[in-house]
């Protein structure tokens, strides 16, 4: 399972500035059980929106952490509402079966 965010740096900030944040808030929720890792990714062509992924287990562990998780995580989380604009774009499972093309097939 993965959950999709889109983030865009506003004017004056930057997307390292976010990133120390992210990796501070996501450290935390790391630790509960399910969790498979989160990333950013930085948009080609413009410096200032990114997209976040954390993976998880399952929904139901994601769930489990945003019901008991550590307040320090909002505190951390809300310290850079100020700078960003963070819209989801989804939740998404992982596929039953995925085709990818092989590299010598034309």
């Amino acid at each position: 399972m993965q959950y999709i965010f889109e983030i865009r740096i506003k004017e004056g900030h930057s997307a390292e500035e976010y990133a120390a944040i992210w990796v501070r808030a996501s450290k935390l929720i790391q630790r509960a059980p399910g969790a498979l890792g989160t990333e950013l990714r930085r948009c080609i062509g413009d410096p200032n929106r990114l997209i976040a992924i954390a993976s998880w287990e399952s929904k139901a562990h994601r769930d489990a952490m945003e019901a008991q998780h550590d307040p320090q995580i909002d505190h951390i989380i809300r310290s850079a509402a100020p700078f960003v604009e963070v819209r989801p774009i989804g939740e998404f499972e992982r596929p039953e079966w995925l085709v990818k093309p092989s590299a010598s097939a034309n």
